[in-house]
């Protein structure tokens, strides 16, 4: 006889439990009126959560450049649906507004959603009977040689009108239907809080696009005043050549230089193009149709004060985590569907009809008849495929309670990570405008000392590269903080619950 691990005989005490004591839970749960398996129960949120492992400054750093002011964290600040709103830009809200109402990604989220709401109100159908009408008329022919006659007056032919009507109906005796209507209800929660992401998802993608096009259209701006610098040195090397003041050698070195500066502009074209493409299509557009909409630096306005939600409120904000909590409340109450199926399947079909060889005489008397069946199935032997699924049911919420934890775990990293970014966002801000100053002031004593020989041309040329990549990475840096801002705004929710607010003020 093989030998009995702990393993095992858990295995087997399971089996035992809902398979030979069957009746005994039905009992129990008769007596104390709920469904079978688990109840489900919203996970708490984290016990002493926080951001980081040391309290975060409550400000950021400034500097003195567009989009360079200091951002004060408000703790606990409720956040607004359109939180797009506070960069200031009615292009920017007018961009967002017409995605929101014309991207198709919204309008299939919707119906995606009210396909779950009519799914579930099709489950809750199982908790009422089912009522079926039939009416049956036939024209028949006896066989009289070796059968008689069917019909009271002895013809071979006659006429049979049957009509009746039935009713279905599975009482929920062990909270199976329960379980599942629960399980079909969380499928519309999963889906209520995907369409919420899809709203914050668009509208951040919008934002994001916005800034990008920002950010390009300022570094061809940069590239383009770069490109006017090396011009105006290549200009210089010309006139001191004519004078025997400067080589060929340092003419060439010059042009090429030029010409690699004005081979990085084609890219930063493509580039914006590509950008504005998206943001057609983000607004509904096809590539042709353009948007009205355009933005540079100055169409945007840096938020001073952002809010930052309380660690205890991110679990409550996040639509990606509601949304898998929903999908743990699904696999709960599939567990109880589950262990309904290993249960008795009880149904009872009363119906009740009248039959008469003549429509004139249905309702005659003596042409009633009625039938009330009750029925109750047990499986008996199905080589354990019903413990198996229930076990199998077990396991899968197990692995969507640790999902759950899994996008707990990364909501909070996201938020920590955009915080920390917008704080070196403002470092790094306030470190290039330093570099782009410097390098400015550098560059313009180089090329007047260079004019009067006093320094040679390579020092110039690396006066020339050192601005053009101070000039980019300020540029670089002041979209980076409008970009996280925003990032930030998402990280944290978004402010959906505020959403259906918003919709009935706009009406």
């Amino acid at each position: 006889m093989a030998k009995l691990t702990p393993r095992s005989a858990a295995r087997r005490k399971r089996a035992l439990r809902f398979c030979g004591t069957n009746a005994v839970h039905a009992v129990g749960v008769l007596l104390c009126g709920c469904g079978v398996g688990p109840d489900f129960h919203r996970p708490a949120s984290p016990t002493d959560a926080s951001f980081a492992p040391k309290a975060l400054p409550a400000a950021s750093a400034s500097a003195a450049a567009y989009g360079g002011d200091a951002q004060r964290f408000v703790s606990g600040q409720d956040i607004r649906f359109d939180w797009w709103t506070a960069f200031k830009s009615p292009q920017l809200n007018s961009l967002v507004e017409k995605a929101l109402r014309a991207n198709p990604t919204i309008e299939s989220a919707k119906a995606a959603l009210r396909q779950a709401h009519e799914l579930t109100i099709a489950q809750k159908a199982a908790f009422w009977p089912t009522v079926q009408a039939s009416f049956t008329p036939s024209r028949n022919l006896t066989a009289t040689g070796a059968v008689s006659p069917a019909s009271s007056n002895g013809a071979p032919y006659y006429s049979l009108h049957t009509a009746q009507v039935s009713v279905s109906y599975a009482p929920d005796v062990f909270g199976g239907t329960r379980r599942a209507v629960e399980s079909q209800q969380a499928q519309e929660d999963n889906q209520r809080f995907e369409t919420e992401a899809a709203y914050l998802t668009l509208a951040s993608n919008v934002v994001a696009a916005a800034i990008q096009e920002v950010s390009t259209r300022a570094q061809i701006a940069a590239t383009e005043d770069i490109i006017k610098v090396n011009t105006r040195s290549l200009e210089i090397l010309h006139n001191q050549q004519k004078f025997g003041y400067a080589m060929g050698l340092d003419v060439a070195a010059q042009e090429a230089a030029l010409a690699q500066v004005e081979q990085t502009l084609p890219p930063l074209q493509k580039q914006l193009e590509q950008t504005r493409d998206l943001i057609r299509a983000l607004a509904g557009n096809l590539p042709n149709q353009d948007v009205a909409e355009t933005f540079t630096l100055t169409s945007l306005h840096l938020p001073r004060e952002i809010p930052l939600s309380l660690p205890s409120k991110i679990v409550e904000q996040r639509p990606d985590i509601r949304a898998a909590e929903e999908q743990m409340h699904l696999a709960s109450a599939s567990v109880g569907v589950a262990v309904n199926d290993m249960l008795p399947q009880i149904s009872l079909t009363p119906f009740i009809g009248t039959q008469a060889n003549s429509l004139d005489a249905m309702f005659g008397s003596g042409t009633y008849f009625w039938s009330l069946v009750g029925s109750a199935t047990q499986t008996v032997f199905d080589g354990g495929a019903l413990l198996h699924k229930k076990r199998a049911a077990d396991e899968a919420l197990v692995q969507s309670a640790a999902q759950y934890r899994s996008t707990v775990i990364s909501a909070f990293q996201n938020v920590a990570d955009t915080l920390h970014a917008l704080l070196s966002d403002a470092d790094a801000l306030k470190a290039a405008v330093a570099s782009e100053r410097a390098a400015r002031v550098t560059l313009d004593l180089t090329r007047r000392q260079s004019q009067v020989g006093y320094v040679n041309f390579l020092t110039l040329l690396q006066a020339e590269q050192a601005f053009q990549t101070a000039t980019i990475n300020l540029v670089q840096a002041q979209a980076s903080r409008f970009s996280d801002t925003a990032a930030l705004f998402q990280a944290l929710g978004g402010g959906w619950w505020h959403r259906a607010e918003q919709r009935t003020a706009s009406r």
